[in-house]
């Protein structure tokens, strides 16, 4: 398997890490009084979103039980409609939908490992 793709999955893993760092004891209204943590947790989700764009659709159907398709979505929301971004949706995302995820990315980059 290419490095790229591995190096990919490697950012995406830290990524979603972060985000669900980030929500962990805040409220949606504690992450929106705070700037730098919104930020944040915008910043983690769009890295998310490009680098699982940037993986190759052949590898992407290689392991088709992950949803490679949502963090796509969600960065798209993110950096081309920003100012109407509902954290809610981050936050619940983050808290509940990466833990998950990020598993999945997991066993996908063990998979890869030589």
């Amino acid at each position: 398997m290419p490095r790229r793709e591995l190096l990919l999955i490697g950012e995406m893993i830290d990524a979603a890490e972060e985000a669900q760092r980030l929500v962990v004891g805040r409220d949606v209204d504690d992450i929106q009084a705070d700037r730098p943590v919104r930020d944040a947790l915008l910043w983690n989700f769009t890295v998310l979103g490009e680098a699982a764009a940037q993986l190759p659709d052949e590898f992407k159907m290689t392991y088709p039980s992950v949803n490679w398709a949502r963090p796509s979505q969600l960065r798209n929301r993110i950096v081309h409609g920003y100012w109407s971004v509902d954290l809610e949706i981050l936050h619940t995302t983050a808290k509940h939908d990466l833990p998950a995820f990020t598993a999945e990315l997991k066993a996908v980059s063990a998979a890869l490992e030589p």
